[in-house]
């Protein structure tokens, strides 16, 4: 039984417009970080602002998805919850959703997010050149990308 408080939880692979993963779409985030710790069988669990994306990491293995919602443009603790499960080694679908933004495009892929399910669909071109407009980087993220110091010493 679908809880009513959650049911509007969850963006559809459908939804997903930009996607950086060769693995199979996972469904609906249906469960807050609340409720999926108080269960065992959810893969899937959304991050809201003001959750602790740092209560997840004893569960990395069970996440397939990870959705963290950005209601906001100006809210910027989703790029800290992103940052913060992938260096504990978080390896599974992070999804951004919401008010995503085509100047945050890049920083958000910085931080770790793999696919992005904004609320109004971007432009493909001007997507396309945000994830593109930066290649080198002076600090490392949680992306592989190596930084500018590490390309001159190699």
């Amino acid at each position: 039984m679908v809880d009513p408080q959650t049911s509007s939880l969850g963006t559809s692979p459908d939804d997903v417009q930009f996607r950086f993963r060769d693995d199979e779409p996972v469904d609906h985030a249906q469960v807050t970080v609340d409720a999926f710790l108080e269960q065992s069988n959810s893969s899937a669990v959304r991050i809201e602002p003001g959750d602790d994306a740092q209560a997840l990491i004893p569960h990395l293995d069970r996440i397939a998805l990870v959705e963290v919602n950005f209601p906001v443009y100006g809210d910027g603790r989703g790029y800290s919850a992103a940052r913060t499960l992938r260096e504990a080694g978080y390896t599974g679908e992070l999804r951004a959703v919401g008010d995503v933004l085509v100047d945050q495009l890049s920083n958000m892929r910085r931080c770790g997010f793999d696919s992005f399910a904004p609320d109004t669909p971007l432009d493909e071109a001007d997507a396309k050149a945000a994830f593109e407009r930066w290649p080198q980087h002076y600090q490392a993220g949680a992306d592989t990308v190596r930084t500018i110091a590490q390309l001159r010493h190699e």
